[in-house]
C-alpha cells in the first residue's frame, strides 16, 4: 500500500495548512485541487504552483509526477489578484497584462472594477435567459447536492479519509447524484460525448473518493454507464416539457418516416447554443406576427402605384413578381389590392352576394334539363350528405359553371396525396388553376390535406381553408395581375358567335333570378 504523504499547502500571506494524503501523492491535478477543496476548505476557482529545487521558486503545477512528499504547494486563486511579492511576481504580472507600468495605477484599478461589474451585470442578465453561457469546461464542477446528499457524503469522505472505507450507495441516493449531475450537464450541452461523461464522473470521485468503485480501472466505470442512461431519461423528459433542442429530434416532429431514430440533430464541436428555447412569453407565431401586419399593409399601399405600373408596362412572369413582391400573394394582401384597384370589398362582397343567391340559383339549377342538369344534380348531392356553408357554396360555384356550359374540374384539379409527384408534375404545366390535395382513401366529403392556387406553374397560394375561399381569391388574383380569363377552361371557342350565345345563358339566368327575386 502507498505511503501517506503530507504537503505544505500555503493559500496566502501568513496563511498555510498541512495537507495529509493517506493513499500518497494522486494520479492528477484535479484529483489533488479536489483534496485542498475538501480539506482545506478552498472554495473559490484556483490553480497550482509547487517549488521547484532546481530553480528553487514556484513554478506552475501541470502533472502530480513533480511532487514528493513534503513538497510545498501553493494555492494561486483565480480572478484575484495575488499582493505578495517575490516568488509569486510572476503570478502578479499575470494580472497586470495591459498595465503600462508596474507600478501603481489608478486608472488600472478602475477599470478592474469596471470590467467586474460589467462581467457581474453580464452574467445576470445571462443567468435569466435560456442561453448557454459557456462551453464545455476543461475542468468539469460539480455541483453542490441536496442537503441530505450532501451529508451523506461528507460523512462517507469523512469514513474514506480514516479508513479508506467506500460509501454503500442506497438507490435512492445514486439516482439524485445522477440527476443532479444531468441537470448541470444539460448547462453545457443535451449530448455529451463519451469523453465528457469520463470527465465528469472523474470530477465525481476525485471530489467525493468514497463514491470510488472496487474493481475498477478507472475508479468511475459503472457510475460512467449509470450516467449515460440518466442522461437518456432525463432528456425524455426535456423532450415532454417542450426543450427546444431534443423536440427537434422527435420522429414527430421529424414527420418523415424514412429519416432513422439515430439520426439526431447534434451541434457542432464550437456550437454552445445550438436550439435555444423562445424567451419567456414568446413564440414562433409571435414572432412572425410582431409588429408586422400594419407595417406590412402601410408599405403595400405606399407602394401600390409600382406595383401597377411594373404590371401594366412591364407585364413581367408570375413567378418573376411573386420573388419581387411576395408580400402580396397572402389573402389578405390580395382583398387589400383588389379594393385598391376596385374600391370594393372583395370576400365579404362575394361571399356575401353567393350566399343571398344560393337558394335562387339552386332553383334555376333543378329546371336545367339534359347533360348539364344531370351533372348539377350529381354536384349539389353533396349538400344533403354535408350542409355545411363551405360545401354549399363550393357546390354552387361548380353547378354555376356546368350551367354556363364550362367545366369545373378543368378550373378545380383534384389529386391524392400518394400521388403528389405526379399530381406537381402536372402543376408545373397548369396555367391557372386551384389545387386540392386529399388524404389516400378519403371520401370526396372529407377536409382536403391542402388547397392551393396556381398561375403559371407557381404555387402563389397555399393552405386555404376551402375551395370557395380559393375561387375567391383566384378571382382576386385575375384582377391584381391584370390577367385574361384563360379560353382554355371553356369548353367553347372564343369566337363571336359563341360569344353571343353564353350572352344569351347570362341574360336567361338573370332574368330568371329577378322572376324569383319578385315573387
Amino acid at each position: 500500500m502507498t505511503a501517506p504523504t503530507k504537503l505544505l499547502i500555503i493559500l496566502g500571506e501568513n496563511n498555510a495548512l498541512k495537507l495529509t494524503l493517506p493513499l500518497g501523492i494522486p494520479k492528477n491535478v484535479n484529483e489533488l485541487k479536489a483534496e485542498i477543496e475538501n480539506q482545506c476548505g478552498v472554495s473559490e476557482q484556483f490553480r497550482l504552483q509547487y517549488m521547484d529545487t532546481d530553480f528553487n521558486q514556484f513554478l506552475n503545477l501541470t502533472s502530480t509526477f513533480d511532487l514528493k512528499d513534503m513538497d510545498k504547494i501553493k494555492v494561486i486563486k483565480t480572478g484575484v489578484p495575488e499582493t505578495s511579492t517575490g516568488s509569486n511576481e510572476s503570478s502578479v504580472s499575470s494580472f497586470n497584462l495591459g498595465s503600462p507600468c508596474s507600478g501603481h495605477n489608478p486608472d488600472y484599478d478602475t477599470d478592474i472594477l469596471s470590467s467586474a461589474e460589467s462581467r457581474s451585470s453580464s452574467s445576470s442578465s445571462s443567468a435569466n435567459s435560456t442561453l448557454r453561457s459557456e462551453a464545455w469546461p476543461l475542468d468539469f464542477r460539480i455541483p453542490e447536492f441536496s442537503f441530505d446528499v450532501e451529508l451523506q457524503l461528507t460523512k462517507g469522505n469523512q469514513e474514506f479519509q480514516a479508513n479508506g472505507t467506500l460509501l454503500t450507495l442506497k438507490p435512492k441516493l445514486k439516482s439524485d447524484i445522477l440527476e443532479s449531475l444531468s441537470s448541470e450537464i444539460m448547462k453545457y450541452k443535451a449530448y455529451p460525448s463519451d469523453s465528457n461523461l469520463s470527465d465528469v464522473c472523474q470530477a465525481l470521485v476525485v471530489k467525493h473518493p468514497c463514491l470510488k468503485e472496487k474493481g475498477s480501472e478507472t475508479g468511475f466505470s459503472a457510475w460512467k454507464i449509470s450516467l449515460k442512461y440518466k442522461m437518456s431519461n432525463y432528456r425524455g423528459k426535456l423532450k415532454n416539457l417542450g426543450c427546444s433542442e431534443l423536440v427537434i429530434n422527435s420522429l414527430k416532429r421529424r414527420g418523415n418516416s424514412n429519416v432513422h431514430p439515430n439520426q439526431v440533430k447534434k451541434p457542432r464541436r464550437a456550437e454552445v447554443n445550438f436550439c435555444p428555447d423562445y424567451p419567456a412569453g414568446e413564440t414562433r407565431e409571435k414572432f412572425k406576427k410582431k409588429n408586422n401586419d400594419e407595417t406590412i399593409k402601410a408599405k403595400m399601399a405606399q407602394t401600390f402605384p409600382h406595383r401597377r405600373q411594373e404590371i401594366l408596362q412591364d407585364m413581367p412572369f408570375v413567378a418573376d413578381f411573386k420573388s419581387r413582391w411576395p408580400a402580396l400573394f397572402s389573402p389578405r394582401e390580395i382583398n387589400a389590392e383588389f379594393q385598391r384597384i376596385t374600391t370594393v370589398p372583395l370576400t365579404s362582397t362575394f361571399m356575401a352576394q353567393l350566399d343571398n343567391n344560393t337558394t335562387k340559383l339552386t332553383k334555376v339549377f333543378r329546371n336545367k334539363g339534359g347533360t348539364s342538369g344531370r351533372k348539377i344534380t350529381e354536384i349539389m348531392a353533396a349538400i344533403d350528405e354535408n350542409d355545411t356553408v363551405a360545401m354549399r357554396r363550393v357546390c354552387t360555384l361548380k353547378g354555376l359553371a356546368v350551367y354556363l356550359n364550362e367545366d369545373p374540374n378543368s378550373l378545380i384539379k383534384e389529386y391524392q396525396d400518394v400521388d403528389f409527384h405526379e399530381a406537381e408534375s402536372e402543376m408545373e404545366k397548369m396555367l391557372i388553376g386551384i389545387y386540392v390535395i386529399k388524404p389516400e382513401g378519403e371520401r370526396d366529403l372529407d377536409p382536403a390535406e391542402d388547397i392551393g392556387i396556381i398561375i403559371e406553374g407557381v404555387a402563389v397560394l397555399r393552405d386555404l381553408p376551402d375551395v370557395a375561399t380559393a375561387v375567391v381569391l383566384l378571382f382576386g388574383l385575375i384582377y391584381t395581375l391584370n390577367m385574361s380569363y384563360p379560353s382554355n377552361l371553356s369548353r367553347q371557342r372564343e369566337t363571336d358567335e359563341l360569344n353571343s350565345k353564353r350572352m344569351k345563358q347570362i341574360n336567361v339566368l338573370r332574368k330568371s333570378l329577378q322572376e324569383f327575386n319578385q315573387r
